[in-house]
């Protein structure tokens, strides 16, 4: 039985990409198995934090690695490790940061809200947000004068489809920190196939999620330098505690971590790319509908299908309409305004493809009169 239905529920059809709110991903058997047989089993943790740093050293090419309980908690960790280390009173009295540097240099245009603002996600460190820039554009000599300030524990990058505006190269972002000894985080939580190329700008700690392309259970995976992964650690004897990794999401994160080392990412590719343009074939000529490809604009290796609407037929509309069938059809709406629906279908089936055209053929080529008259 499908699992939503044992809980009342219906399941969904999620082609709006790696969204917590409908669950974030499609584990493999592996992964679910590794999860179950970790369920039955006493472990030392320690020991399997070990094993994991392991995995992810060869995944990201860093240093070091952890485990910790989601991508957000990581960002609050990441920050307390800069602010203290290893110090363990330091560690015991955060979010009290009195006597530390606490100043989070983020450039407003990564001041992004990803169902929690992130500033908030620094201040629950003890951390003190300090933006860099305007939310339209910031440069080096915005992140130059913002540190020559007192009180800086580290510059946070995002990288991610949230972040707007213009900004220099994360690589010449991250030297110009470094160069000033201040640590550097970076933010790349659905970046997991970018991970190299993160790592390599030189950033103490890359965060990224378990459960996002990974298809893992909920993690946050945190790599970067020996010194600062360790500080991460430390951050269990305090606010830590209450994000700690367990048992199965280790294991799971381990699974996840063997089923990308043996993924052959060309091959991928090509699927994918089939995939998308088998469904852009199908609903491409529907009346009043422009249908194209476009690519991820973080520079992940796949890409997306956008419908552009005529103005008779509204995104809004069409897109209530869309999650109101059973099973209810989920798609990326931040391009509504105009007037386009995004689908991400790397994770669907080619029977979840097929009901998703069929239901798109249905509502298209209603009069647009009837696809309008919706009562909410």
């Amino acid at each position: 039985m499908a699992l939503g239905k044992t809980i009342g529920l219906s399941d969904i059809i999620n082609a709006r990409g790696t969204f917590t709110p409908l669950g974030v991903s499609r584990s493999h058997v592996e992964v679910q198995a590794a999860v179950a047989k970790a369920l039955g089993a006493y472990v030392l943790i320690e020991g399997m934090q070990e094993a994991v740093s392991a995995h992810l050293v060869e995944f990201s090419g860093a240093e070091a690695g952890t485990v910790v309980h989601c991508a957000a908690a990581a960002v609050t960790l990441a920050v307390a490790a800069c602010m203290t280390m290893e110090n363990a009173d330091a560690v015991a009295r955060l979010p009290d940061a009195d006597g530390l540097a606490r100043r989070v240099l983020l450039p407003a245009c990564h001041n992004v809200n990803y169902g929690q603002p992130i500033e908030q996600a620094v201040r629950l460190a003890g951390g003190q947000p300090n933006l860099v820039g305007t939310k339209a554009e910031w440069d080096l000599a915005d992140l130059g004068h913002a540190l020559s300030h007192d009180d800086i524990c580290c510059l946070l990058l995002v990288s991610s489809r949230l972040t707007g505006g213009n900004g220099p190269d994360m690589a010449a972002a991250v030297a110009l920190a470094k160069d000033r000894n201040i640590p550097v985080i970076i933010d790349g939580a659905a970046q997991d196939m970018r991970v190299r190329q993160l790592v390599s700008t030189g950033a103490d700690l890359v965060i990224l999620s378990g459960q996002k392309y990974l298809a893992g259970p909920t993690a946050g995976l945190v790599v970067g330098s020996r010194a600062a992964v360790t500080a991460v650690r430390a951050q269990e004897k305090g606010i830590g505690r209450g994000m700690k990794a367990s048992k199965e999401a280790i294991a799971g994160t381990i699974a996840a971590l063997e089923i990308r080392a043996n993924l052959d990412i060309e091959t991928w590719q090509i699927d994918q790319t089939r995939k998308l343009e088998r469904f852009i074939h199908e609903v491409r000529g529907l009346p009043g509908v422009e249908t194209f490809s476009q690519p991820d604009p973080t520079g992940l290796p796949f890409a997306r299908v956008v419908l552009e609407l005529a103005p008779e037929f509204d995104a809004g509309k069409v897109i209530h309409h869309l999650q109101s069938f059973d099973p209810p059809i989920f798609v990326m709406d931040h391009m509504v305004r105009s007037n386009k629906l995004v689908l991400e279908i790397t994770s669907l089936r080619e029977d979840e493809l097929d009901y998703v055209t069929m239901r798109l053929k249905g509502l298209l080529t209603q009069r647009p009169d009837r696809v309008l008259r919706i009562d909410y």
